[in-house]
This record gives structure tokens, C-alpha cells and sequence, in this order.
């Protein structure tokens, strides 16, 4: 009989205990292929980047991020500067909008999170801890996975 209540009863409680994890830990914001670019301790710079979906059933913004492995972390972009040349600036307004039911790719040549005088060399496979601050859905820990390009460790 007790065996019988726990097979009943186990089912549900997982089912709540998932619920209430992915709308706790990430307010609907979902974040996938999280990355950053192999770089030897000389190279001042570091950047990141990642998918975000947002799920949340309203419209958020990312407004910042942290990692000990930076001493300073901005939200960049790259845009197109005098006589066809690249360059790149902290986004405007200091902020990435995030709208509801939509993907933001932050991705090689457009926005990234900038790792500014980073602390050690980023090797292929190290993990970086990081925090993204988001305006509704709070702070989220994730990591960075150090890759030679955005391809390697995908599944395909």
C-alpha cells in the first residue's frame, strides 16, 4: 500500500519540483550555447557569447553581468565606423533589450558580453563563472565554456 501511494505520489512531486526550478531560477529567461573565445593571458580582452530566449511572458533587458575572471564586465556591440572599418563600443544605453517571446544572439561581430583586463589566460575547456543581471528576472549563474570557435562542443 505505501509503495503504491509513493508511486503516485513521487510522479507529481517531480513534476511540481521542475515547475517551480525553471520559472525560479530563470524568470523565463532561457540561455543556450553560453561561450567564449580561447585567448592567452597577454590578451588584455575576453568575450562571451550566448543565445537568450526570453519566455517570461514580458518584455526584460539584459543590464549587466560580473565574473571574477574579468575585472571589468560591459555589454558591447560591434558596428561599422568611417571608410567600411569595424569597431566596437559599449551598447548604447548600457543595456540589451530582450523582448518577450524572442531570441537576442549575441554572437562573434554584433552584441557580446566584454571581458575587460581578464585574469588568466582562457584555454580550450575551461569553465568561466559568470552572472548576468537581468532587469526583471534577476541574476543568473552560468558558465563559459572556453572554445576555439562558436562550432566546437555543438551538437550537429
Amino acid at each position: 500500500m505505501k509503495l503504491a501511494r509513493l508511486m503516485i505520489l513521487l510522479p507529481i512531486f517531480l513534476i511540481i519540483l521542475g515547475c517551480t526550478s525553471a520559472v525560479g531560477e530563470t524568470g523565463g529567461i532561457e540561455i543556450e550555447n553560453i561561450w567564449g573565445r580561447k585567448a592567452p593571458k597577454v590578451a588584455q580582452n575576453g568575450a562571451f557569447y550566448m543565445s537568450i530566449t526570453n519566455n517570461s511572458g514580458e518584455d526584460d533587458e539584459l543590464v549587466g553581468a560580473q565574473s571574477e575572471a574579468c575585472a571589468v564586465v560591459e555589454l558591447h556591440e560591434m558596428y561599422m565606423m568611417e571608410n567600411d572599418v569595424m569597431g566596437m563600443r559599449q551598447v548604447p544605453g548600457g543595456t540589451i533589450p530582450v523582448p518577450e517571446g524572442e531570441t537576442v544572439e549575441l554572437k562573434v561581430g554584433g552584441l557580446h558580453v566584454m571581458c575587460i583586463d581578464k585574469q588568466a589566460a582562457f584555454e580550450v575547456g575551461d569553465e568561466i563563472p559568470i552572472t548576468l543581471d537581468f532587469a526583471n528576472a534577476g541574476p543568473m549563474d552560468l558558465t563559459v565554456e572556453i572554445r576555439e570557435s562558436a562550432m566546437e562542443g555543438m551538437d550537429t
